[in-house]
This record gives C-alpha cells, structure tokens and sequence, in this order.
C-alpha cells in the first residue's frame, strides 16, 4: 500500500521542530501535495537556520507555491532560503511561478532556483529574466527541459548581455534552443564569472589575513535528506 500523507509528513514535521541547526531539507519525490506543505509550513516559517528545500516532484500546485514564496521574505525582512529546488512539479500553472518570480525579484537570500522539468515555456521564462536582472542574489538559474525556445532564450540573453547581475549559472539544456544562442549564454556567464574571479584574487592578495580567518572559521553545513519512493520508508541522511 501507499504510504498515507499523514505518514509521510508527520516524521519530517516532527524533525523540522526538533532539529533547528539543519540547514537543509530534501522531499524529492515524496507525493506531498499541497495540502502536505500546508502541514510542513508553520514548522518551516519559523525555522531558525534552514538555507536549502528540496521540494522537486511533490505533487505541488498553486496553493503549495503560494506558501513557499512566504519563505522568501522581501529584503530587510528576516532571513530566508538560499537555495530551492520545485523540479517536476507541473501541475503549477503561470499564476502560481508568476508569484515565485515576485517572491525571488524581492527576495534578499535566495541564490539558487532550480524549475528543471516544469512545463514553463516561454511565457514564464520571459517573466524569469526579469526576476534574474531584479534580483541582487541570484546565482543559479536550472531551466533544463522547461519547453522554452529561442524566442526565451533571445530574452534572456539580452538580460545577461545587458544588465549586470550576480547571475553565474544558467541552464537551457533540453529546450529546442539553438546551439549558437546556448554558447552565447555560456560564453557571456564564463566571462563574467572569469572578471570575478580576477577581482576577487585581487582583493585576498591586498588581505591575505581575511582568507585565512574564512578557511578558519568555515564549517560545513548540516543537512537533512529525507527520500523515499512511493511505498518506502523515510529515510534521513546527514551531513555535518
């Protein structure tokens, strides 16, 4: 038999509360829905450390994304996720990304966004990039297998081309876009990232003491990963 919903939530509700210095939490492929993250959303809004959520393939809508967004708090607000993952959830529809790419535009933390395998197409990709050139964080951007074009992909090369964003990662595999606009998306990232670095280096060589105290003080972050196939248990693996 399937496992019921009641199963499946009650476990990661209960590790939500009681774990507070996890950073990360993984449902990937747990059939949630959204009446799942409705149970999850209290213990999660007022979670004191948690930086990444993994909600690929789980069953989410428009409903379940509407919550999501409330964990990205517009800036001055308090601290929100850094990375989220909504892989393979196509049963969201344009209301329901167009209120994630509001979210993300006004969002202070967020540095990955993951959407491969959603049926976004290239209405939703357009009003993505102009989330990317709002956003002062965003990093990487997962559009692999999203049903966009070269008409998409023009726009968004023209935000990378055009407007300077702390974008560095941008994925458009899987999409019928040409090779040409693909490189020229890849190119123009590489170079930009390639100025950072250059800036960067510059700036440890004039503080050779800050990246020593980094290297010190740096801890690797705690995570939490609960998968499980329909059927199978929960399992948690950590990451210290």
């Amino acid at each position: 038999m399937f496992p019921s919903l009641f199963s499946l939530t009650c476990p990661v509700l209960s590790l939500c509360l009681t774990l507070a210095l996890w950073r990360s939490l993984s449902l990937h492929g747990n059939p949630l829905t959204d009446t799942g993250v409705s149970l999850l959303n209290p213990a999660l809004a007022v979670h004191p450390s948690l930086v990444a959520l993994d909600l690929g393939d789980c069953l989410l809508g428009d409903a379940g994304i509407s919550l999501i967004c409330g964990l990205l708090p517009p800036d001055g607000a308090k601290p929100g996720l850094r990375e989220l993952t909504l892989s393979a959830n196509p049963a969201i529809t344009g209301t329901g990304w167009a209120r994630l790419a509001v979210a993300v535009a006004h969002s202070s933390q967020i540095r990955t966004l993951n959407l491969d395998y959603n049926p976004l197409g290239d209405h939703i990709a357009s009003m993505l990039a102009v989330c990317v050139a709002s956003s002062r964080t965003l990093e990487v951007l997962d559009l692999e297998g999203t049903g966009l074009t070269n008409q998409s992909a023009q726009i968004l090369l023209d935000m990378v081309q055009n407007y300077p964003t702390p974008l560095r990662s941008l994925v458009v595999s899987e999409n019928n876009i040409s090779r040409d606009l693909q490189r020229q998306i890849a190119d123009l990232l590489s170079e930009e990232g390639e100025e950072e670095e250059e800036e960067g280096e510059g700036r440890e060589d004039r503080h050779p003491a800050r990246e020593k105290r980094h290297k010190q003080s740096h801890h690797g972050p705690h995570g939490v990963l609960l998968t499980s196939g329909l059927g199978d248990s929960l399992l948690a693996e950590t990451e210290m």
